[in-house]
């Protein structure tokens, strides 16, 4: 028997926000979380791209600092976005064998790697700290949640580029289903505003080089898009079973109707070009939530404002929806908050499941004049979305061919 897995908490740090809330508001009201970086390291390795969407709120303003030390940003944002997200969701009080964590990064431990590196070539051995593994480990994060809010069912790791917590959220479901938990913490986080990252995506073209504008510089579908924006924070949400969260009378944002993840098998960091592994994961979504495609009335879309990648996911959308397509409102929220990597997909399914709950699909911002070849129906402002029933689905694409989308239904 098929069970109904809804949602009841949010937390999330980000380029707009300390906040799920905060984010929203800011996205909602077209703002930018780009910004120039002030740090002496843009300077001194001469960096092509000199900005990006840092977390709006740093770690060391919330965290205690035993935990600020001994975390790296990617932990500690996740951890951050977790305990509000919990709160959020009215701090259930569950057995801990019966909550479980599914969370995400694209890259882990960054900071935390290569400032060991750097120690071990300048001091010598004996000076690299005793926490290091730990600390860059991928599984840190989901570790440190499973301590925070005891979680004994499990802790479970998905890294899968930037479809990793998309891809998160669809395994937290299949957990769900199959019973390993009646309250799954599922979400993805990354911190890799970094100098090495920043030469290494930009080396690539994949970056925008709009230095002299930061905030207009990620323009999803715009004929003048030239890259992504690089971003960090974390976002979580909190998961259980229909049955439960009634009978603990807890607040339902949406449900979670069903995940689904495919595998290009073409390039290492192009898109199939034609969009085929990702149709199917936005058919096999639509499936787990026995959901047609005239039924869908949202699109958060993975559009990272590429040339390349944008096209390709609007091929794979058409060889979905076809004629339905052009009257589905779509939202590309990476214009505001650059791209998180391994915690974009979460985010964006907060956005979706925000835009579900208020019935506002929530605008694309920066774009001036939309790609031809792209004649999607593109939110550039809050649009309300109705009083109807609403299904919206949240994509995700990562380097590696990885394909994962979440379906959402309105409650």
């Amino acid at each position: 028997m098929t069970k109904k897995i809804v949602v009841t908490g949010i937390g999330a740090t980000t380029p707009l926000g300390g906040t799920a809330t905060e984010s929203w508001n800011a996205l909602l009201a077209g703002e930018s979380g780009a910004r120039s970086l002030e740090h002496d390291w843009v300077a001194e390795h001469s960096l092509p791209v000199t900005f990006a969407a840092e977390a709006k709120v740093r770690p060391e303003e919330v965290l205690e600092r035993v935990e600020y030390k001994r975390l790296d940003p990617s932990s500690q944002f996740a951890l951050i976005s977790a305990r509000e997200a919990w709160a959020d969701a009215g701090s259930p009080d569950v057995d801990p064998e019966r909550i479980g964590v599914d969370y995400s990064t694209g890259i882990g431990g960054l900071w935390t790697l290569l400032d060991a590196w750097d120690t071990l070539r300048e001091k010598g051995p004996r000076r690299v700290l005793p926490m290091t593994i730990p600390m860059l480990m991928p599984n840190a994060a989901a570790a440190a949640i499973s301590m925070a809010i005891p979680s004994r069912a499990y802790a479970r790791t998905d890294v899968s580029a930037c479809a990793s917590s998309t891809e998160a959220l669809a395994n937290a479901y299949a957990h769900l289903q199959a019973g390993l938990a009646d309250v799954v913490i599922a979400g993805g986080t990354e911190a890799v505003v970094h100098p090495l990252p920043i030469a290494a995506f930009a080396s690539m073209q994949a970056l925008s080089k709009r230095n002299d504008d930061p905030t207009t510089a990620s323009r999803p579908y715009d004929v003048s898009r030239d890259g992504f924006v690089l971003g960090e924070g974390a976002a979580t949400l909190v998961l259980e079973t229909e049955e439960h969260a009634l009978a603990r009378g807890a607040r339902i944002y949406a449900e979670l109707a069903g995940g689904a993840v495919t595998s290009d098998s073409f390039h290492i960091t192009a898109p199939d070009p034609e969009g085929t592994a990702a149709a199917r994961a936005v058919r096999d979504a639509l499936e787990a939530a026995g959901a047609t495609v005239d039924q869908v009335t949202h699109i958060n879309a993975h559009a990272t404002s590429t040339p390349v990648g944008d096209i390709a996911e609007y091929k794979a959308l058409l060889r979905i929806f076809g004629e339905h397509l052009p009257n589905i409102p779509v939202s590309a929220t990476k214009g505001a908050t650059g791209h998180l990597l391994g915690g974009t997909g979460a985010l964006e399914a907060i956005f979706t499941v925000l835009a579900l709950y208020h019935r506002t699909a929530p605008p694309t911002i920066n774009l001036t004049e939309q790609d031809p070849a792209i004649p999607l129906d593109v939110v550039t402002s809050p649009r309300d979305l109705g009083s109807g029933p609403q299904l919206a689905i949240s994509n995700s694409f990562g380097f590696g061919g990885h394909n994962a989308v979440a379906a959402f239904r309105s409650v």
